[in-house]
C-alpha cells in the first residue's frame, strides 16, 4: 500500500510523506498496536511529541515493525516546559533516547512561547547544523509568529504544523507557507468528528462514494497540505489511508474552502502573542 502514498519535497530537499499518523492522546500498548497497524497499512510518517508522553511506545513500534529506518519519517517536538536554548538541546537528547533513534526526521517547536521561542529556534538550527535532525520546523505558528521568525532565523522552517481544515481555512497562513516554501501540515484535520454530520460534507461524501473523513483528508492533500489524522482504531486507520484512489473536482475544492467558520478544537495560538 505504501506505493499509493503521496510525498512532498521539503525546502532542504528531504522527502516527506504527505499523509501520516498522529499519536496524540494514545498511550502504552494501544499506541504500539496503532502504530504497528498503521505501518502495515502503508503509513510511513509518524508524528509524536515529548508532550504526548509516548515517544518510547513510538520507538518500540518502529522496531517491532521491522521497516528500515530510512523508509520512515519520524517527527517529534520540544515540550513547552523544555523551551530555551540549552534546555531544548537536552530535551532533544531525551527524545532521541526515548525513541531509540539515532536521528529525528523533523523536530518542531511545539508552541510559540513568547519568552523562549527565539532561543528555542536557535537550538533547532544548531541541531540541524550538526546533522542530528534532517529538518526543523514549527507548530502552531500563525502569521504573526511566522513573520517574527523570518526576522531573526537563519533557516526557513521546513514545516509549519497548525490546526487546519475546511472549517478552519487559514488562507493567509497557507499562502505565506506556499510562497516561502514551507510545507503546511494540518493537525486535527478531521475536527475530531465534530462536523461529520454537516449536510454539506455528507453530500460530498455520498457524491464521491467516500466517508466524510476521507473527503476532509483528500481536500488537504490536493492543496499540498500534509495531514496527520490521529486514530488508534484499525478500521479508521485503514479508512484514513484509503484516499489515494479518487480526486475532488476543482469546483468542489472551492466549495470545501467555503465551509470555513473559524471552528477550532484546540486553543488559538494567537493568545501567546
Amino acid at each position: 500500500m505504501a506505493a499509493n502514498q503521496l510525498f512532498t519535497t521539503l525546502n532542504n530537499g528531504v522527502i516527506m510523506p504527505l499523509l501520516g499518523l498522529g499519536v496524540y492522546d494514545v498511550y502504552g500498548r494501544e499506541a504500539e498496536q496503532a502504530i504497528g497497524y498503521a505501518l502495515e497499512t502503508g503509513y510511513r510518517l509518524i508524528d509524536t511529541a515529548a508532550m504526548y508522553r509516548n515517544e518510547v511506545e513510538v520507538g518500540n513500534a518502529i522496531r517491532a515493525g521491522r521497516i528500515p529506518r530510512h523508509e520512515l519519517f519520524v517527527t517529534t517536538k520540544v515540550d513547552n516546559a523544555d523551551q530555551g536554548y540549552d534546555t531544548t538541546l537536552r530535551a532533544f537528547d531525551q527524545s532521541l533516547k526515548a525513541l531509540s533513534c539515532d536521528y529525528v526526521d523533523l523536530y518542531l517547536i511545539h508552541w510559540p512561547l513568547k519568552s523562549s521561542r527565539k532561543q528555542t529556534w536557535n537550538a533547532l538550527e544548531k541541531l540541524y547544523a550538526e546533522g542530528r535532525v534532517r529538518a526543523v520546523g514549527v507548530a502552531n505558528y500563525l502569521l504573526p509568529f511566522l513573520k517574527e521568525l523570518a526576522g531573526h532565523a537563519t533557516l526557513v522552517p521546513a514545516v509549519n504544523q497548525i490546526e487546519f481544515s475546511p472549517y478552519l481555512f487559514l488562507e493567509e497562513e497557507l499562502t505565506y507557507c506556499q510562497t516561502n516554501h514551507i510545507v503546511l501540515q494540518a493537525y486535527s484535520p478531521l475536527i475530531r468528528g465534530r462536523r461529520f454530520d454537516d449536510p454539506k460534507l455528507r453530500q460530498l461524501a455520498e457524491q464521491y462514494g467516500k466517508t466524510p473523513a476521507q473527503i476532509l483528508l483528500r481536500w488537504a492533500l490536493q492543496l499540498g497540505v500534509s495531514t496527520i489524522p490521529k486514530s488508534a482504531t484499525p478500521s479508521r486507520i485503514r479508512e484514513n489511508f484509503d484516499v489515494f484512489d479518487f480526486s475532488i473536482s476543482a469546483d468542489d475544492m472551492v466549495r470545501l474552502r467555503d465551509f470555513h467558520e473559524n471552528f477550532r478544537v484546540v486553543e488559538d495560538p494567537i493568545e501567546l502573542l
